[in-house]
């Protein structure tokens, strides 16, 4: 294999007896996860070429490709699961007038520090300023009254994916920039109870998938009155657990009651005849999913993915000498790639089909630097060929993270390898979700105490722990004062401990369950 030129990745040190390369486990670019985890988070990013921040746009950042192929995956399957539930599609306009963010005043309050505004176009100043949308609740209650009047209209059940802009004072790349991704759903119901079925059956669509294609376990659960959605009658949302304790929201799903409706005068003639205003409910989540993604699985060696998440699943690195053997083993290399190619990996329950994505890393560079190159990335399966395994009709597999789907490297028959390459890479799925959930559970802890929650607090120290609280919104203010951690959610049934009574951790005051606690991004 020819050597490597100059500015290349850094090479490998040491051989295995067959004579494949590898690599020493020591990850020279990548700040360790217990040294400092929130360089180690900036690093994966950076050297699995994900994103970069936009200096020249404060608080922006650029997805790069690789980064865009991730979230084009979310995009994708949660698409599918919104037209399965009878969503459609549609777009509205970036700019909102400013007149309809004060028409609610609960939302104009909630979002106000976070509005830019456009005072200015066409060289001229505007007679009326326009919001960059931070959500768009209030620029699609103006078109529902537009489209509804009679309880024939309903529901109404739309989604869009777009850019929102929300001016963040402090940005981390992925998980709260100043411009991101995302998509939001809207709808509008002629009762409550249609309209708390949406809100319900919305927020189980986010958690299958953050389960089922993310495999990041998460707690389902309903937001305390102060961490509600700005205009919201309630709040409900899945929590996810990262690597260093900390939570990450990872979608939210609102009951907006009739707030909306009133606000924009959106009325139905029920069958009745009587006129009633429109029950609504919103949902959303967006391009923070990358860095939930992201700090769910990756390790100090890089970038760590899921299957179900990974733009590329499979790399062939062809190893030789000289030009014959270049010849034989691309041969070899093409060939596998074109079988692996046309494997259908389409999950049961998906609306499209999803074929492996392979590629053969034929650069001019030692393999070692190619293992490093794709390690980081976080390619689930890595495959060498060389003139060896050609002659013994076999192939070099490593997979990314060791597991019941593969542990070091492994050398199988070129047949055998095709016939469990789509059972393997289900395996890693599950093994990635399985250690997800243990690293959850194992870190989970449940506090009776006042002293033994600042043990848990104090500093940096973060964790999710099952905590009484006596429901007032003064004990929640002191608890984040004291400490910085958040309730997160009041988990749903089955979400977490069994209802019990106690006394608040704080306040000592009498209470009916536990709640989730802990410090979030």
């Amino acid at each position: 294999m020819p050597r490597a030129g100059c500015g290349m990745l850094p090479t490998p040190r040491d051989a295995d007896p067959a004579g494949h390369t590898t690599m020493n486990d020591k990850a020279d670019k990548i700040t360790p996860r217990a040294e400092d985890y929130p360089q180690w988070y900036q690093d994966v990013i950076r050297e699995a070429d994900l994103a970069e921040s936009a200096k020249v746009v404060k608080g922006c950042m650029v997805i790069k490709p690789y980064g865009y192929a991730i979230w084009e995956k979310i995009q994708r399957d949660l698409d599918a699961r919104f037209k399965a539930t009878g969503h459609s599609n549609a777009y509205f306009p970036l700019l909102v007038p400013q007149s309809f963010m004060t028409r609610e005043a609960q939302h104009v309050e909630g979002f106000a520090p976070e509005l830019a505004v456009v005072t200015h176009a066409g060289g001229e100043k505007l007679e009326e300023p326009y919001v960059i949308r931070p959500t768009s609740e209030t620029i699609i209650g103006h078109f529902f009254g537009k489209w509804i009047s009679s309880h024939r209209d309903l529901p109404m059940l739309v989604n869009q994916w777009a850019n929102v802009m929300r001016w963040e004072l402090r940005t981390r790349l992925f998980l709260r920039t100043t411009e991101f991704l995302w998509q939001e759903g809207h709808t509008a119901h002629a009762t409550h109870d249609e309209a708390m079925h949406e809100v319900l059956k919305m927020l189980g669509v986010y958690g299958d998938f953050a389960e089922e294609m993310m495999a990041m376990p998460v707690i389902r659960g309903i937001k305390t009155a102060s961490e509600r959605f700005a205009g919201a009658v309630e709040t409900f949302c899945i929590e996810s657990f990262m690597q260093d304790g900390k939570a990450l929201q990872a979608g939210t799903s609102h009951d907006l009651g009739q707030n909306f409706g009133k606000a924009f005068d959106v009325k139905f003639q029920a069958e009745s005849g009587e006129l009633e205003y429109v029950w609504q409910t919103s949902w959303g989540v967006s391009t923070r999913l990358v860095g939930g993604l992201i700090m769910s699985h990756s390790d100090d060696a890089g970038l760590v993915l899921p299957p179900r998440m990974a733009p590329i699943h499979a790399v062939i690195i062809p190893i030789f000498k000289n030009d014959e053997e270049r010849s034989r083993v691309m041969e070899a290399a093409n060939r596998l790639a074109k079988a692996l190619g046309d494997i259908d990996i389409s999950e049961p329950r998906a609306r499209y089909r999803d074929f492996l994505e392979v590629r053969i890393d034929d650069r001019d560079m030692r393999p070692g630097a190619k293992f490093y190159h794709w390690e980081r990335r976080g390619v689930p399966m890595r495959i060498e060929i060389g003139p060896k395994d050609l002659e013994k009709g076999q192939v070099c597999l490593k997979m990314r993270v060791d597991g019941a789907a593969g542990t070091g490297k492994q050398f199988l028959s070129e047949a055998e390898f095709l016939a469990t390459v789509r059972t393997r890479l289900d395996t890693y799925q599950a093994d990635l979700y399985a250690q997800a959930l243990r690293r959850r559970d194992e870190r989970s802890v449940t506090l009776d105490t006042w002293d033994q929650f600042l043990d848990v607090f104090k500093g940096e120290g973060s964790t999710f722990a099952w905590c009484h609280w006596d429901g007032t919104a003064a004990t929640e203010a002191a608890i984040k004062a004291e400490t910085k951690a958040t309730i997160r959610c009041v988990p749903l049934a089955g979400q977490g401990p069994a209802p019990e009574p106690g006394r608040c951790i704080k306040s000592g005051a009498p209470s009916a369950q536990r709640v989730l606690i802990a410090k979030a991004y």
